[in-house]
């Protein structure tokens, strides 16, 4: 009984660490990837679109990242999007691409990466907390309304808590890797 409710918050857990990754993937470390730039909102044809969907993004040396969009008309429009962008990056127009200069990050910028990893981490270890009280108070319900006993309760109780410290550690790992990248110079 107690393993149905478990498994019920699984699905909700993996999307909290798929979010968390791609939220660190955003993150400007001082190498250039695609996901720097990819869901930027870019005006064009009347609308706002995310860049992923106008251009093809790709990174051919660690500190330059390559737009090419699939319509040379909005050219001006992908850059003068990049160059609003809170994201800070100098862009250039060279013929039919934009090339989007990476620098290398200051020590107080790499400390300010390091403030918002950890307020990612937190937000993700928030929503593993709220997924455990959620199925703890199932669990509960069950054995309160007599559809489990006392024992399938406390089982449950330290299943769940085994799924949740195997989700913190995940979160604790990524947490290490990623501060890792940031303060690598």
């Amino acid at each position: 009984m107690y393993k149905e409710i478990i498994d019920n918050i699984k699905p909700d857990l993996e999307k909290a660490m798929e979010y968390l990754k791609n939220e660190l993937n955003k993150l400007r470390i001082g190498r250039a990837t695609p996901a720097i730039v990819e869901d930027l909102e870019i005006e064009c044809y009347g609308q706002k679109m995310p860049l992923k969907q106008l251009a093809n993004i790709s990174t051919p040396q660690p500190r330059l990242i390559i737009v090419q969009p699939w319509d040379k008309t909005i050219l001006e429009s992908i850059e003068k999007g990049i160059s609003k962008s809170s994201l800070g990056l100098p862009s250039i127009i060279d013929s039919d691409v934009i090339r989007i200069n990476v620098p290398q990050l200051s020590e107080e910028r790499r400390k300010e990466l390091t403030k918002v990893l950890h307020e990612k981490i937190e937000e993700t270890r928030i929503s593993i907390r709220h997924k455990r009280e959620e199925a703890w108070k199932k669990i509960q319900e069950k054995e309160k309304a007599g559809e489990m006993g006392e024992d399938d309760k406390f089982r449950g109780k330290d299943e769940l808590q085994k799924v949740i410290d195997e989700y913190n550690k995940k979160t604790e790992e990524i947490r290490e890797k990623k501060e890792e990248e940031i303060m690598t110079v």
